[in-house]
């Protein structure tokens, strides 16, 4: 990958969220849930996240995340996913979400 500028990296903005309710997604082309997320200040985004492997849906509820805020609006089949949730996607697929390590106010952002 081509190296980015400190610049290029401060377009990204990327948050910290709440996952406050979770959903399955049957009609997602490849297997999903959909997320409602609490940024604070920024409101609730909704999101499709590929972490059926290794995630139940009744253990993601309260659990912090991190997200890309700034994306457009995403459709993803009837599911429109307005952020992008952060994860480490290791060698069979499976996806392992990015979080902090001690609680913090919603919505703050990463650098």
């Amino acid at each position: 990958m081509p190296q980015i500028t400190y610049e290029d990296f401060e377009k990204v903005e990327i948050r910290v969220g709440k996952v406050i309710e979770v959903a399955d997604f049957p009609a997602a082309k490849k297997p999903a849930y959909k997320l409602w997320i609490d940024f604070g200040d920024l409101g609730i985004k909704k999101s499709s996240a590929q972490i059926t492997q290794l995630y139940q849906p009744e253990h993601l509820v309260n659990k912090l995340i991190l997200a890309v805020t700034n994306f457009p609006p995403r459709q993803i089949a009837d599911f429109m996913s307005e952020v992008l949730v952060l994860g480490v996607v290791l060698d069979r697929g499976e996806v392992v979400l990015i979080q902090p390590d001690r609680d913090v106010v919603l919505g703050k952002r990463i650098l």
